[in-house]
């Protein structure tokens, strides 16, 4: 079977707008794509190149022969027009998984995520892609606000980013206050999902290293492909809290306060409760 290269480190460093990377030597280059793990990702992109969508999930979780169990699957309420947020600890595994939970209930889903997902062509039917380096377009802008208005789910990691160590625990950062005004504004409630687990201790070294050093570039996330990796075999644990109704987020609070009430009732989920095998 004949490769892809759907992801290509070389060829993405040479045509980006960055002078820095632009110099980079092709030793340094080299180094990065067996980092981020280029040659294994090509592979199982072109090993399920046939399978789209949810049937794509399905091989990927088998792929990475991973146990996926939900806690609280009774409470995906049964009109899935809601925003489905979760903590963030892993970077690709959760968005996955978390993909999969909700395309197992009602069939399809949006995601609004990282843009580097659309560089696997099997996801595109669920990934509404934000460059959160150079910013949303006027165009994706106008998208997003479409896809408020349709009757789909919608899933979202509101930190923004992977879990780093904050406080001495490793925890999302504060989640973002859009997935409140949007969930008042197009009526949808709010679905708190809670992952267990956090990525290796290597990741969060390297991204304590670079804040002492006062680097910005978040260098870490280049081992996300590695981290995911890490998880083959493993258990990984969901939590599903009760829908959150929309009218909740009244005025008594900033939409950015309650962007954190509910982070806070995400993070409280897991209490006494009994856990149901999905995949």
């Amino acid at each position: 079977m004949e490769e892809i290269k759907h992801i290509d480190i070389k060829k993405s460093i040479r045509e980006s707008n960055s002078k820095l990377l632009k110099k980079l030597p092709d030793p340094i280059i080299w180094a990065i794509t067996k980092i981020v793990k280029q040659d294994e990702l090509n592979s199982i992109i072109t090993k399920y190149k046939d399978y789209i969508g949810r049937e794509f999930l399905q091989k990927m979780i088998e792929e990475l022969n991973l146990n996926v169990e939900v806690t609280g699957i009774e409470n995906l309420p049964e009109n899935g027009r809601c925003f489905f947020v979760s903590n963030h600890p892993f970077g690709i595994i959760d968005g996955l998984v978390l993909t999969y939970i909700i395309t197992k209930k009602y069939g399809t889903v949006k995601s609004i995520a990282n843009e580097s997902f659309m560089l696997i062509p099997q996801l595109h039917p669920f990934i509404v892609a934000v460059n959160v380096f150079d910013g949303s377009s006027k165009d994706y802008i106008m998208a997003l606000e479409d896809l408020y208005n349709q009757d789909v789910p919608i899933s979202h990691f509101p930190a923004g980013e992977v879990s780093r160590r904050y406080n001495g625990k490793v925890q999302d950062c504060n989640w973002q206050k859009s997935f409140i005004t949007k969930a008042v504004s197009s009526k949808r409630d709010v679905v708190p999902i809670c992952f267990k687990g956090r990525n290796s201790n290597l990741f969060f070294l390297i991204f304590i290293t670079r804040n002492l050093l006062g680097i910005k570039t978040n260098i870490e996330l280049m081992l996300l492909p590695a981290e995911m990796f890490k998880k083959r075999g493993q258990t990984i644990n969901v939590k599903i809290g009760k829908p959150i109704p929309w009218q909740t987020f009244d005025k008594s609070f900033s939409p950015f306060a309650w962007a954190q009430k509910v982070k806070t009732i995400a993070y409280s989920l897991w209490d006494n409760s009994q856990k149901n095998k999905v995949a």
